[in-house]
């Protein structure tokens, strides 16, 4: 058996030999040490008489298989991660007893232990299939089940699940010798959980610890009374206690906003949020109990982009609970249908139910520009894409499935209308509730109640890759008044696929009451084709600014007419709407990233609009779109004095901002990432802000940002190791550990590169984030002398990562050690070079190397553009 990559050829075929009613019960044993945990499955399903099939299972030690009152002899059917059914029945009955692995890659039961007091948090984490790392199962979505689970655990633990507890009952036995860490051995609990609707195996979850607890519950739009509750670890329970009536009520009014709009209330029998240690993603919508990373806890300032980004991803987790648990994919292809559907109506519901009304222009500054950066990558691939095993689903958690799905589906309700699209939502949730469907069941619903036929919509905008362009041509008369507007429509080369789209145009001019650009006129219009003339236009008289796609409805690069360009660039900080302000923002970066608009103009054009930028998070990005344009895509020959000016712009605009203001705190972090080891200024004024003799009014210098400082000072050399452990010592957390390694990697030094990198490749006892901010400091100093020496080592190790690391683990390695400053001539050519000899290796690998290796591909193309 090939083992742990079940590709969808065999899950189907085991889906057409086991059949339901399925059942689950699992007990887990989470009291035998700080290593494994035991782990009984028993499993009734019923089957093609005198068929075989197999269970997925990752575990130490297999020391029971009993098959219909059998005993099986586990040396013989299990191998390579999964069980062989031989000879079933017509309904059938297996358990399966194991000792399974605790990890501390956050994938399968993560077994963190908070430095600060020595307790142990326990989370499960099955996305994409690792509900086997923990208990035997038949382990893909169109596999529904019911579960029942108990767990055995520390007396003085808390254990969650999916379901209300149904019982506890305290047990003599003792915890074994390390599973409660340093601290003492103490008595256990028996924790059963009711029985759960019919879900799939990915979206069940177990979480265990001395977590710290809050509880409220929801009316319900159905009447039933919801039980909400909320979990972090003990030492975050002070900084999270601030926070935990706001969360509650904006999950309420998700709550209530997902009932209005789709007229299905909420489902499940509770709501638990649940603030989790070492977290790969954002989030995970387990059924009834969500897990959440907790740097969403705040204890330290943060920017109000991410304050946003964690109501959004509250929101995005709630969704799932109809969009992906209440009906889920069959297989992983329609994964986009899960995770679009939730981005979109997350920042729907964002926009509309709570404060954040400004939602959208924070999707199009972020969304939309990862959704722009992937879909113009070689490795692209259509929203709906083939999923041919376990490994393409796991490198299509991206900006296509995520980002370019939610655009498309904003797209999708301009063209059906609002209520039309939520009325197919309502009839295909209450069709498919508590089974599985597919994008034609949706697409089916759709058509119903909208009238339109959408096969050949989805042909152009689910089923095909890559981006249009379109590009608008304005004639006038002598007196500006429009004679024509001419809107062409564009496909990239490798993709030549034209769409219809459904957009707005906006005029704007300057209001001469305030001195700002407004919008004065709109006209919405069906695009298709090639050209399209928008014949409104005529007759009307020229605006300074023809903004194509405005308020963003469609998904598609735009250019500017020659004179919306010209005036748009030289006033975009007078832009009122946040969201105009995006949308053209953006498309000067597409136009910079694709060489046809100059990179010091871009620097320069985007500082002076920081200086009245507002929304958070379109200043977030623009921060990074000035670093990637000064440290990779200006002319080399210009780059240490565009560096210096963007040095100083951002230390000037820091100190022209708001005492204690969302752009002050942005500002002075951003600044921090253009050190030199020469650079006494720079020197200066990091030692100051960490001593206090350089202040900022209303800047605080809180633990986080200490290590921010910190790092920017390894990063010039103006810290050491000891000095790095010192600060360490003074508070020493989950972390501030993760801080301090990262530091450490980030010192500008051979030697500390060598030590990263030996870490980072070596170092098993790292958890999943402690070997991330490794590797992000091995990567983050802007030095080619120090990055060269490990372009050919990177492309040596890959295959060593590849087949040494789990999933995640490799992901992490393989991105995140990417010498990104070495010489890209160099990266091409040894990226294109093993490329060129792994042609044979995994899908999933070679996406990871196309992807690095394109961006240095992009950096070459736009440095020409500029040195000319």
């Amino acid at each position: 058996m090939p083992g742990a990559n079940l590709t969808r050829v065999e899950a189907e075929e085991r889906a057409g030999v086991v059949a339901g009613p399925i059942h689950y019960a699992v007990d887990l044993d989470l009291t035998v040490g700080a290593k494994d945990f035991g782990s009984v499955a028993t499993i009734t399903f019923g089957a093609k008489p005198g068929a075989t099939t197999f269970l997925d299972l990752i575990a130490d030690e297999v020391s029971e298989v009993t098959l219909n009152g059998k005993a099986l002899d586990p040396s013989a059917v299990f191998a390579d991660n999964r069980i062989e059914l031989a000879g079933l029945a017509e309904t059938n009955e297996v358990t399966v007893k194991a000792l399974c692995r605790y990890s501390n890659t956050g994938e399968g039961l993560h077994r963190s232990v908070d430095p600060s007091d020595g307790n142990v948090y326990l989370y499960s984490q099955f996305e994409v299939p690792d509900a086997r790392r923990v208990y035997a199962v038949f382990d893909q979505p169109d596999l529904k089940a019911t579960f029942d689970f108990a767990v055995t655990a520390a007396k003085s633990w808390l254990v969650t699940s999916n379901m209300p507890v149904a019982s506890v009952t305290d047990l003599d036995a003792v915890t074994a010798e390390g599973t409660l860490g340093d601290h003492e051995a103490e008595t256990t609990k028996r924790w059963v959980f009711e029985t759960t609707p019919k879900m799939s195996s990915y979206l069940t979850a177990i979480c265990a610890g001395p977590y710290a607890e809050w509880h409220t519950e929801y009316a319900n739009e159905d009447g039933r009374t919801v039980p909400m509750a909320q979990y972090c670890r003990q030492s975050l329970a002070e900084a999270f206690a601030k926070d935990v009536d706001y969360l509650f009520d904006i999950t309420k009014k998700g709550f209530a906003f997902y009932a209005k709009t789709w007229g299905v209330p909420y489902p499940y029998a509770k709501f638990d949020q649940i603030y989790v240690p070492e977290y790969n993603a954002g989030a995970m919508e387990n059924i009834g109990m969500v897990t959440i990373r907790d740097q969403y806890v705040f204890q330290s300032k943060v920017t109000d982009a991410l304050a946003e980004r964690r109501v959004v991803t509250v929101l995005h987790e709630l969704a799932h609970m109809w969009f992906g648990d209440l009906v889920t994919m069959k297989w992983w292809n329609d994964l986009w249908l899960n995770e679009s559907f939730a981005e979109f109506t997350s920042t729907l519901a964002t926009a509309e139910a709570t404060e954040w009304h400004d939602a959208w222009a924070t999707f199009s500054s972020g969304e939309k520009s990862w959704a722009l950066r992937q879909d113009q990558l070689p490795t692209t691939h259509p929203i709906v894409a083939p999923i041919n095993d376990l490994h393409d689903t796991e490198v299509n958690f991206d900006g296509i499935t995520y980002a370019k799905g939610a655009s498309v589906l904003k797209q999708l309700v301009a063209y059906v209308g609002r209520d039309k699209f939520f009325e197919g939502i309502n009839h295909y949730l209450n069709k498919h509730a508590y089974s599985n469907a597919t994008l034609a069941d949706l697409l089916h619903e759709l058509e119903l109640s909208s009238g339109r036929d959408l096969k050949a919509w989805s042909a152009q905008w689910l089923e095909e890759s890559g981006i249009n362009t379109i590009a608008a041509d304005v004639a006038t008369d002598a007196d500006g008044v429009i004679t024509e507007l001419k809107l062409t429509q564009t496909a990239p080369q490798d993709h030549p696929v034209l769409r219809a789209h459904r957009l707005a145009i906006g005029f704007y001019d300057e209001d001469p009451a305030t001195g700002k650009i407004v919008r004065t006129d709109r006209i919405e219009l069906d695009v298709d084709g090639e050209t399209t003339i928008v014949t409104e236009a005529a007759g009307r008289k020229r605006p300074a600014v023809i903004l194509i796609n405005d308020d963003d409805l469609t998904y598609t690069k735009i250019r500017l007419d020659v004179a919306s360009l010209d005036y748009a660039v030289k006033n975009l900080y007078r832009f009122d709407d946040a969201l105009a302000r995006s949308v053209i923002w953006l498309s000067l970066w597409d136009m910079t990233r694709d060489g046809e608009f100059e990179a010091s103009r871009f620097v320069a054009l985007s500082l002076k609009a920081l200086g009245t930028e507002t929304e958070s998070t379109t200043f977030r990005y623009a921060l990074a779109q000035i670093s990637t344009t000064a440290h990779h895509y200006v002319a080399p020959a210009r780059r240490d004095v565009t560096l210096s000016s963007v040095a100083a712009g951002l230390w000037t605009l820091a100190a022209e901002a708001e005492p204690g203001s969302d752009q002050q705190f942005q500002l002075v972090t951003a600044y921090l990432g253009y050190g030199t080891e020469e650079d006494e200024t720079f020197a200066h004024h990091a030692e100051g802000l960490l001593d206090d003799f350089v202040r900022f009014k209303g800047l605080e210098i809180d633990n986080n940002f200490r290590w921010t400082i910190i790092s920017a000072l390894a990063n010039t050399n103006n810290i050491d190791v000891d000095g790095i452990n010192a600060e360490l010592a003074k508070k020493e957390t989950t972390e501030n550990r993760e801080f301090a390694l990262g530091a450490r990697a980030a010192i500008a030094t051979a030697e500390a590169k060598a030590w990263a990198w030996d870490e980072a490749l070596h170092n098993g006892d790292l958890t999943n984030m402690q070997l991330e901010a490794i590797a992000r400091g091995f990567a983050a100093t802007p030095r080619p002398d120090l990055a060269e020496p490990y372009a050919a080592k990177y492309f040596e190790t890959v295959d060593w990562i590849w087949k040494n690391r789990t999933y995640h683990m490799a992901e992490a390695l393989l991105n995140g050690l990417y010498p990104i400053y070495a010489d890209p001539e160099t990266l091409t050519r040894l990226g294109d070079q093993w490329l060129e000899e792994h042609q044979d290796a995994d899908r999933a690998l070679r996406r990871i190397i196309i992807e690095n290796v394109a961006s240095s591909h992009r950096t070459l193309k736009v440095r020409k553009y500029n040195e000319k």
